[in-house]
Formats: structure tokens, C-alpha cells, sequence
């Protein structure tokens, strides 16, 4: 039985309503104003904590060309079925081995002199996986592995912070006490005395993963020596700042 169009109009229109209502999140209620009568102090803290990283991510990538996009495709495949056999026999579990990005597209020639259209060479086929590890002193023993196994190309070599809450947690407090501080060394020479804290609020800074530096061997000159890795420190910071209010004089 068809429906009238007001009809599916008005149910396209409830299902979108319904839709945009699962999505929608309510809006936090705001923090009640501090009442301008009453005196307060605003400090505001920084604090900045380093620490060593403890995983890398490894985009690793297989790119094959071939006359036909379903060539290039099974080439792809098989070869890159062969890089995570090595990684996995290398101990990295099947789960740590993430697809990153796949795309198939044609790849063209520069026209020739006395041509103006440019030729088509056939299709490319680029898979990138990303590999997570946990074990620092491997990542340039895995590079290797997987680039003898049949992967012809390394996007980056990240690296991040697996305890973020940890760091984040101690540039807060480091935050929270600089502030403090200059609270305290405010009151003091504007000869007032702190009373409680009266509102607080923080912007904390989430540990970015950097790009590694890393130096190839050359594995025809030398098979013994293995890609140099260098992780680099991450920096986590934290801004808190806090309104005290200040104690009428007695």
C-alpha cells in the first residue's frame, strides 16, 4: 500500500528527529557566577611534566602496480599477507596489526612530446598498516623484518605515552601548586588573608605522538646492522586556574 507524500514526509521527518536526538548530548549546566560583591583573587598555574615514551606506531606499507587494478590487488595482497607473517613471527600479536589506509588508483605516464594526453601505466594498489609496539628496543628490528618480508615503504614511526593518565594527573598537580603559591604570594603582600577555593577550572594538554628519527641500514653492505631508532621525550602540560576568596579583616 503507497503512502500519501504528507505522510512520508512527516515519518522522514520524525526518523530524522529521532536520529539527531540519539546523537544530540545535553549541554553542560553552567558554573554559577561568583558573586561580584564579594572579594576574590585569580592565580593561574602551569605545569609541564616529561617523561620517556612507552609505544610506537609503525605505518608500514605495501604498494604494488600492475596492468589491471585486480592484478595490482592480488599482488598487493600476497605480499602483504608475507609482512605480517614476519611480524607475527616476530612475536607482534594479530591484533597489534591495524589497517591504516587502502586505496586503488590509476597511475598515468607524462605524455610524450608530441602527445597531450597522458598514458595510462596501469593501476597502483597502496595498503598501510599500523603496527603497535610495546617493546621500544624492537622497533628497529621489526623495520627491517618487515621490509626484507616484501614492504617497500615506511609512512612514520610515532611515538606516544601508554600511562597518559599518570603523566596528565602530575602536570595538574604540578598546576594546582604553582598556583597556590601565587596565591599565597599575592595575599601576602597585598597584606590580605586567603580564605577557600571558590571556583577552579584546568586545561589539560594531551600528549602528542612525535614522528622518529631513524636511519636505514643498508642491508646489501651490511646485514648485521639494524635501523637506529631514537625515541624522543613527550611533554604533557596542564594550566589550572583558581579564584580564592579573600577573608573580610577581623
Amino acid at each position: 500500500m503507497l503512502q500519501s507524500r504528507p505522510l512520508r514526509s512527516l515519518l522522514l521527518t520524525a526518523a530524522l528527529l529521532t536520529s539527531l536526538g540519539a546523537v544530540a548530548q545535553p549541554a553542560p549546566p553552567p558554573r554559577p557566577p561568583v558573586d561580584p560583591s564579594v572579594r576574590t583573587l585569580r592565580v593561574e598555574g602551569t605545569g609541564e611534566v616529561k617523561a620517556q615514551p612507552d609505544e610506537a606506531f609503525i605505518d608500514l606499507a605495501v604498494e604494488t602496480l600492475a596492468s589491471t587494478a585486480k592484478a595490482a590487488g592480488e599482488q598487493n595482497a600476497k605480499k602483504m599477507e608475507k609482512v605480517i607473517a614476519a611480524l607475527t613471527g616476530a612475536g607482534i600479536h594479530r591484533k597489534e596489526i591495524q589497517t591504516r589506509n587502502y586505496s586503488v588508483y590509476p597511475d598515468y605516464a607524462p605524455p610524450a612530446p608530441n602527445e597531450t594526453e597522458p598514458k595510462l601505466r596501469g593501476y597502483r594498489v597502496s595498503n598501510v598498516v599500523s603496527v603497535h609496539v610495546t617493546e621500544l628496543s624492537r622497533v628497529g628490528s621489526l623495520l627491517d623484518q618487515a621490509l626484507a618480508a616484501g614492504a617497500n615503504r615506511v609512512d612514520q614511526v610515532r611515538f606516544g605515552l601508554a600511562r597518559q593518565d599518570t603523566v596528565q594527573g602530575e602536570a595538574l598537580r604540578q598546576a594546582v601548586t604553582r598556583a597556590r603559591k601565587s596565591a599565597e604570594v599575592l595575599a601576602a603582600s597585598l597584606g590580605v588573608k586567603l580564605g577557600a577555593v571558590v571556583d577552579a577550572s584546568t586545561v589539560t594538554a594531551p600528549p602528542q605522538l612525535y614522528p622518529a628519527r631513524f636511519a636505514m641500514a643498508e642491508m646489501a653492505s651490511d646485514a648485521r646492522v639494524a635501523t637506529s631508532i631514537q625515541p624522543e621525550e613527550q611533554t604533557v602540560q596542564a594550566k589550572v586556574t583558581l579564584v580564592y576568596l579573600i577573608e573580610a579583616a577581623r
